[in-house]
């Protein structure tokens, strides 16, 4: 985008970081938004819980300050910010609630992380970003290599290098990091760590686009269902096969391994132990930092699937069309029917069956009659043989919930996540499908669980015939609490 006078005179009138960064309460937004959303990674907050945020906010600034200086309410605040020449707040209602949530815009968190910018630094690190550079350049060279025997010389250059460092360790000489460069990779990697949090919340927003233009087409569509579905299909392949779709899925994919989740658990508790990187206080939060990214991308995942359901409301309503226009032809008939009433057509023109009523009378009913009543008399019992198959009495399947849930904790006892069909494997289905099922609601209550619809897994059981039973259901990863 070239940077011309016409071009940021647009963005100064339209853009909303702009205006957040020239309005007169920019400290109070910028500062207030930036300790209760970006600081502990909230992606969304109540009404309530936010004005309550907000009053302390500004009664402790109305103590240094005076009255006068901020003279309105939290909620008129929070309204005004929400509003769309503001636009530094997005107003939502989450399904299943009527109390209105708060998000932050991608345009604010821009101009928040411009805002972290300014200030002075005491450590600079430029070290690591030049590796970056260079194996970035490496990457790009060698992906778009078509040579094989240049590629295939580059791959044994690298192996000798590794071969000679290994041989220099075991020769006694261990290249270590000092602790400037344990700090300059360190504040390379919050850097792009909290750049990732804020592209997702751009996808999202990108997303979110999408499904309003979704909307606004179905509502003012007035042709086939048909032609509709292939334009809207047509668009949502369109932003899943662009550049940012396809990295996204890349992304998504990758973070959604488990042993690269682990790695990356392992990897943050190693370095966040390290003494120099403990000299720099790092946030708690850093060593989840990678659930965080889950929960980013949970939250983007979501907003995708609002457009098959959109487009499943919008076939329910044209099936309810539909079904109108075939009582309207029954209406038509009828119309018919009494205009030619008076005027009957010769001969015979339809038929009917059943013309005649089947009338019940209530008094037709038989009475009450009290069932009799069994006397028993004393008599002696003899005992007899009989052949009768008693394995009706212990067919009866009991699902120990308690139990399944031992289970589950007991595999997350020593790792920090574990899918659905994992624990399956692990402690085989009993009682079939209906432990599976036990399982599925067990995993709804879990507190942390995260469903990716993308990935199927399949679980297999075996009945008491012999017959081996299968179920297909999407990958269900429950994560330590």
């Amino acid at each position: 985008m070239a940077l011309d006078y016409a071009t940021l005179e647009l963005l100064r009138q339209n853009h909303p970081a702009w205006r957040l960064l020239c309005a007169h309460h920019a400290p109070l937004v910028a500062g207030f938004l930036h300790r209760v959303f970006i600081v502990p990674n909230v992606r969304n907050l109540p009404q309530a819980d936010l004005v309550e945020a907000l009053e302390d906010e500004l009664f402790a600034l109305r103590e240094q300050l005076g009255d006068e200086a901020f003279p309105g309410s939290a909620q008129s605040y929070l309204n005004d910010w929400a509003e769309n020449d503001k636009g530094w707040l997005r107003k939502f209602y989450p399904a299943g609630t009527d109390e209105p949530h708060f998000d932050l815009t991608p345009a604010t968190e821009k101009a928040l992380v411009w805002l972290e910018g300014l200030t002075e630094r005491a450590f600079v690190g430029t070290e690591s970003r030049l590796l970056t550079l260079f194996e970035l350049l490496r990457q790009m060279s060698e992906g778009s290599q078509t040579d094989p025997q240049v590629r295939i010389a580059e791959l044994h250059k690298r192996r000798s290098d590794i071969d000679a460092e290994i041989a220099r360790i075991l020769a006694g000489d261990i290249p270590l990091l000092d602790d400037t460069g344990l700090k300059d990779r360190f504040q390379q990697f919050l850097q792009l760590a909290r750049e990732l949090l804020t592209d997702f919340r751009e996808v999202e927003h990108n997303f979110r686009t999408l499904d309003r233009r979704v909307r606004e087409r179905i509502a003012l569509w007035d042709g086939s269902k048909g032609a509709l579905l292939e334009e809207i299909m047509g668009e949502r392949d369109a932003i899943a096969d662009s550049d940012q779709g396809k990295s996204f899925r890349a992304f998504w994919d990758f973070l959604m391994s488990q042993s690269r989740q682990e790695e990356l658990s392992r990897l943050l508790e190693q370095v966040l132990s390290l003494p120099p990187i403990l000299a720099m206080c790092p946030e708690s939060r850093l060593q989840r930092v990678h659930y965080d990214w889950l929960e980013a991308g949970e939250h983007t995942q979501r907003t995708v699937a609002k457009l098959s359901e959109q487009l499943r409301r919008f076939l329910d309503d044209q099936a309810w069309l539909e079904n109108r226009r075939i009582m309207d032809i029954l209406h038509s008939i009828e119309n018919n029917a009494l205009a030619v009433r008076e005027a009957v057509p010769s001969g015979g023109f339809t038929t009917l069956s059943e013309t005649s009523a089947t009338v019940e009378l209530p008094l037709e009913r038989p009475l009450y009659r009290p069932p009799l009543k069994t006397l028993i008399t004393e008599m002696a019992l003899d005992e007899g043989d009989a052949d009768v198959d008693t394995a009706a009495l212990y067919a009866q399947v009991v699902v120990d919930r308690a139990e399944l849930t031992r289970n589950i904790r007991q595999e997350l006892q020593g790792r920090s996540q574990i899918s659905l069909a994992e624990v399956v494997t692990r402690h085989p289905l009993r009682h079939g499908l209906a432990e599976l099922v036990a399982y599925l609601q067990l995993a709804g209550e879990w507190p942390e669980t995260v469903v990716d619809d993308e990935v199927q897994e399949k679980v297999s059981w075996q009945l008491g015939t012999g017959v081996m039973r299968q179920a297909t259901l999407p990958r269900i990863i429950l994560l330590r609490n």
